[in-house]
This record gives structure tokens, C-alpha cells and sequence, in this order.
């Protein structure tokens, strides 16, 4: 399987190491813009060469897209139209809504696949690929109907190899649940980050003070910039609906904090302790 992956970062680059372990991919040709990235991603032997899409996308039976998710609106275009007709493209971008309704009317189409696997760290770049990053985690495939079986299959395979559970909905479906899900906590971890800088500008303190669940809490927010303003702004409708439940639940919270009242500050709290059963019941499911 000659497999090109167009961005070698965090995702890309774990799927690249997942596919040669697995023997999966016989040869992984990296696509990347980022001169030192590419370089890294070769030494470190992510890749077993460099292309370009020119040279490269036409010979591919898999092709992965995973840069930020502006860049694949850009690119989906050209690369379908430089597949060849047995080639698979998919990305793994965290939209999709904009970028299907991009190539909606392209003749290859059936080709593409629209894949986001649910899984990440805080880190970027070729050195932050990781083994395992994807298993047990769940990724979603959209608009199934719209690509052909054998391509569909083809990126169930991979998924699946990865260790990841298939979910299916369409694009607008998708865009909405993540933007609750997903893009709201990584927006509530920048935000907390960028709080605490302003207030405690002494950062010794900072250190001093924090514990693990601060840690875990604005891990996120060391995020890229790069790869999630674009997110945000392709789906900045759902994400925009998602901002204002989560004001207006702070906003109740506040508001019952500052009237001393106890027990709907209680009740808040409690009411969020069932999260503990929603979490529990999709931990089950993924066993």
C-alpha cells in the first residue's frame, strides 16, 4: 500500500507510524511545507520519503490530508483532482461542513472520505507523533453515502487498524456535536490560560499554587494557535451557539454565588456530577 500523508504533525505523523508498524503501508510519502518539519519528520523516520502533491498524489492508493484545517479547504481540490481512479483521499480534519460542501460537485467525489479521528494531544509538530495515540478512541466518518464503497472500506481499514471505534453522521450534524464537545473545552482552556496570565501576573506564584487539576484543566490551552483558530472559524456558528449555554451557565452560577445562595450553588454542582454517568456509560461502550 503506497500511502502519502499531506501534513507530517501530531496526527499525521501517528498515523504514519501506526501504518508502518502494522506493515499496512509499504512505502509513506510525507507532504510537507514546513522545511523543518519535513526534515524532522524524515530523520525521525515518520516518512520514507518526501514529495509533492504533483509527483506523488497520482501513484498514492491512500492518501491522508492532515494539516490545519483551512489548508485542507485549500487543498482537497487539487489533490482529488490529481488522484488517480483508484486512489483513496481523506483528512482528518476536526470540520467538515466547509470543507465537504467545498468539493461537493467534484467528478471524484466518491473518492474522498471524510474522516475525523477524536484524538489529540497539546503538543505539534513531527516529534509529538506518538504509538497508541488513536486507540480506544472514537473517529467519525461523514456523508458515507456520498463515497464509494471501496474507498469508504478502504478508510474503515486504517481506522480501524488504528484501534479507533466508527461512528457515522453527516457534516452539519458533526460540526454541531464538536463544537460542544470538543472546540468549546479547548476555547475554556485558552480562555482560563489566558485569565490566570492576566490576573496573576506573578507566574512564580502561578507554580507555586498549581495542582494537578489546573494542569489538566488548561492543558489544552497549550494547543497551536495555528491548527484551532482555523477550526474555530469554520465552524464558528455551532461554536458562537456553544460559547453562549456556557456563558449562560456561568452567568447562573455567578449570579447564585453572588446572592449566597446556597443551595442552588449546591444544586449547580450537583447537577454537574452527572457527567460522571455519561462518562462512565461511554467508557463501558468503548470496552
Amino acid at each position: 500500500m503506497n500511502v502519502v500523508i499531506v501534513g507530517v504533525g501530531l496526527i499525521g505523523g501517528s498515523v504514519a507510524l501506526e501504518l508502518k508498524e502494522s506493515g499496512f503501508a509499504t512505502t509513506i510519502t510525507g507532504i510537507e511545507t514546513d522545511s523543518e518539519n519535513a526534515a524532522q519528520a524524515l530523520k525521525l523516520g515518520l516518512v520514507d520519503r518526501l514529495g509533492t502533491l504533483e509527483e506523488s498524489i497520482p501513484k498514492a492508493d491512500l492518501v491522508v490530508i492532515s494539516t490545519p484545517v483551512n489548508i485542507i479547504e485549500e487543498m482537497i481540490s487539487p489533490i482529488l483532482s490529481l488522484a488517480g481512479p483508484q486512489t483513496t483521499v481523506s483528512d482528518f480534519g476536526s470540520t467538515k461542513e466547509s470543507i465537504t460542501s467545498h468539493i461537493s460537485k467534484h467528478p471524484k467525489r466518491e473518492q474522498y472520505v471524510p474522516a475525523h479521528p477524536m484524538a489529540g494531544t497539546e503538543n505539534s509538530g513531527p516529534q509529538a507523533a506518538i504509538k497508541n495515540l488513536f486507540r480506544g478512541k472514537t473517529a467519525v466518518i461523514c456523508d458515507r453515502d456520498q463515497s464509494g464503497k471501496q474507498h469508504l472500506q478502504a478508510v474503515e481499514k486504517v481506522l480501524k487498524l488504528l484501534g479507533m471505534r466508527c461512528l457515522y453522521m453527516n457534516s452539519k450534524e458533526h460540526d454541531r456535536h464538536v463544537a460542544f464537545v470538543s472546540h468549546l473545552s479547548h476555547i475554556s482552556s485558552f480562555i482560563l490560560a489566558n485569565t490566570v496570565l492576566d490576573i496573576e501576573r506573578d507566574t512564580a506564584t502561578i507554580f507555586d499554587l498549581a495542582s494537578g487539576g489546573f494542569e489538566s484543566t488548561v492543558r489544552l490551552g497549550k494547543s497551536s494557535p495555528e491548527m484551532w483558530a482555523p477550526i474555530f472559524e469554520q465552524n464558528k456558528k455551532n461554536v458562537l451557539e456553544a460559547l453562549e449555554a456556557y456563558i449562560r451557565h456561568l452567568e447562573k452560577f455567578r449570579n447564585s454565588l453572588s446572592k449566597e445562595n446556597t443551595s442552588e450553588t449546591r444544586s449547580i454542582l450537583s447537577q454537574a456530577n452527572g457527567i460522571r454517568r455519561v462518562l462512565d456509560s461511554i467508557n463501558k461502550g468503548k470496552t
